[in-house]
Formats: C-alpha cells, structure tokens, sequence
C-alpha cells in the first residue's frame, strides 16, 4: 500500500523537472514528516529528509530580513504540532484553489523559486567587488525556502490575513511563476544583479 502525505496525498507520478535539484528534493513521502532530526549527524543529510519536513522546519524560524527581525505570533514559538496544523491547512487551500494535487504545486513552486546565480564580495588588494558565481543545488532549494517563508509571514505579519492564507498565496504565485510572488521576485532580482557583475 502507498504511502500517502497527512495520510490524504499520494506522491505518485510526480518528479522534480529541474536535474541540478532531481538529487536535492528528497520526495519519500511520510505520513507524519516529523523525523526530528535523526539525520542531522550526516553530511549533505537535508537532502535526506522530505522536502515538506525543510519547508516546515524553515517555517518554525522565518529568520530575519534586512537584520531587522520582525515581531512575530504564535506561529514562530517552535511548536512542531503548529506548524504540521498550518501546513496540512496550507495544502488543503492550494487544492481547493488549484485544484491539483498540492505536493506537485508545492515542488513546483520550489524549483521556480531556486536561484541559479547570486553575488560573492571579493576582496582584492584592498578593493571589493562583486562577482556572480552559480549556486550550489543544496544552497538553491534552501534560498527557495527562505525566500517563501519570508514573505509569506511578511504578508501576514500586522494585516488580518492569516499565515495559512499567505503561505498559499506565495506557493501558488511561486508555482506559476507569477511577479506577484516575493520569491520569484527576489530571485529575478539576484539573477539580475549577477548578469551586471559578470
């Protein structure tokens, strides 16, 4: 018998497109994806873990933006029960809307988001200057997380929609490669920063 995500989702037939992340995005689904850390003592061990579990995980810390960290809600208080209720919310809205299976939405939507390029400061005889470098896959499927965590609760933070509500809105317009997403627009924005530094 397959095993189905939140016992609900099958994971049948669906593949990663992009073949610098096929390797990166770990998709043995799991009824529950809460390993609590079991593969962290090994190397590259993200790759290990399914891909939901890192997008839950991102969400337990948003981080900051601008080293300004933003005065957060229940959400961010590190509750693993929380975070898989908003999660399992997230998915049923994006199938309401989408009316796909919300894992490909979501995987989707992670491959849009994944930079290709960014900007290192190089030092040199006492002068900076940028220079573009393509990203590790690794670092590409963590910057698509930060990015969409960080403006879901950017959006969420002091307005009456709900994280649920935004998490969807970012993944959806994310999948569709849409400028309204912050995170497709922050990746065009490092990509286009690398093209005038090269």
């Amino acid at each position: 018998m397959a095993v189905l995500v939140y016992n609900r989702w099958s994971m049948e037939g669906i593949t990663v497109q992009d073949p610098g992340l096929k390797d990166y995005i770990n998709l043995q689904p799991r009824v529950v994806p809460r390993t609590g850390g079991r593969n962290a003592k090994f190397r590259f061990y993200k790759s290990n873990t399914f891909i939901l579990e890192r997008l839950m995980n991102r969400l337990m810390n948003s981080g900051h933006r601008s080293k300004k960290h933003k005065i957060t809600s229940y959400p961010l208080t590190g509750k693993g029960h929380t975070i898989f209720n908003i999660m399992e919310d997230t998915l049923e809205l994006i199938e309401k809307r989408t009316k796909q299976n919300p894992i490909v939405v979501v995987i989707k939507a992670i491959e849009n988001a994944a930079p290709r390029e960014e900007i290192v400061t190089i030092e040199y005889g006492g002068a900076k200057y940028p220079k573009a470098v393509e990203v590790a896959p690794q670092r590409r499927v963590d910057q698509a997380l930060k990015f969409i965590t960080q403006n879901s609760y950017q959006k969420s933070f002091n307005s009456k929609k709900s994280i649920v509500a935004c998490l969807a809105d970012e993944i959806i317009a994310a999948f569709q490669n849409s400028a309204q997403s912050g995170a497709i627009a922050k990746k065009l924005e490092m990509e286009r920063q690398s093209d005038s530094s090269r």
